[in-house]
């Protein structure tokens, strides 16, 4: 469908056709990017990033799928949807690699402004981790819970929030630590502030009335990287 602009142009109105499409349309809307800024981190024409935008028949190349990817700081499996079913990790480690550490603003910059986390947390049933869809908000993690459920056990204690990112094609990845006290939001400024904030209600659905904030007195972040072959002088490894 094409809209008409009140120059009498006409702009043609982004309708991702498959779910390639709508991978690629919003992980680039999460970073913030535009369709010419992607195609130009990727190196390919505009055009034929709004082709595989908006054609449901689409089937890039690997050497395509490769360079979207680093455009878009994902994985390949994270754009095709290889990883949707199959447990992550499932593939050999590369050759040459090495675990570095992510500096606080980079950590920060990694767990974003919303996302899908990992709470860790002391139940009555002991050690539990759990999914939750997650919002920061002035440097603060917060997320919705329902009373007398797990996440809202963790009101009071100290816990672990989790964040990470696998790349299957690369053999690599990151993770995000956070170690804080969780308790609840309750200031009614404060809630409308969590809920206008939100970018979505909870993917389990249900009502889940009360807000979580983990003020973070700690957080750490890790990242496997691979090496340049011609960096890496040690001799492979004999079996």
């Amino acid at each position: 469908m094409a809209d008409t602009t009140s120059s009498g142009t006409t702009a043609r109105t982004e309708r991702p056709g498959g779910d390639l499409g709508r991978r690629l349309v919003r992980r680039r809307t999460e970073l913030g990017l535009t369709r010419a800024d992607t195609a130009d981190r990727a190196g390919m024409s505009c055009s034929y990033l709004r082709y595989l935008e908006e054609s449901s028949a689409a089937i890039p190349g690997r050497s395509a799928l490769l360079r979207l990817a680093a455009a878009l700081e994902t994985g390949v499996t994270s754009l095709t949807g290889g990883e949707t079913e199959a447990p992550p990790g499932r593939e050999q480690a590369a050759r040459h690699a090495e675990l570095v550490a992510l500096s606080d603003a980079e950590c920060r910059r990694r767990l974003g402004t919303h996302g899908v986390g990992r709470l860790a947390v002391t139940t009555a049933d002991g050690p539990t981790v759990l999914p939750v869809n997650y919002t920061v908000v002035d440097g603060t993690i917060a997320f919705r819970a329902a009373p007398g459920t797990a996440p809202a056990e963790a009101l009071g204690r100290r816990v672990a929030f989790e964040v990470d990112h696998i790349d299957e094609a690369m053999s690599g990845g990151w993770s995000v630590l956070v170690r804080g006290r969780a308790r609840q939001a309750q200031e009614p400024a404060t809630i409308r502030r969590l809920t206008e904030r939100a970018y979505s209600a909870p993917w389990a659905g249900g009502r889940r009335e009360l807000w979580v904030c983990v003020d973070a007195d700690e957080i750490t972040g890790r990242e496997i990287r691979q090496i340049p072959a011609d960096l890496d002088d040690d001799p492979p490894r004999q079996a």
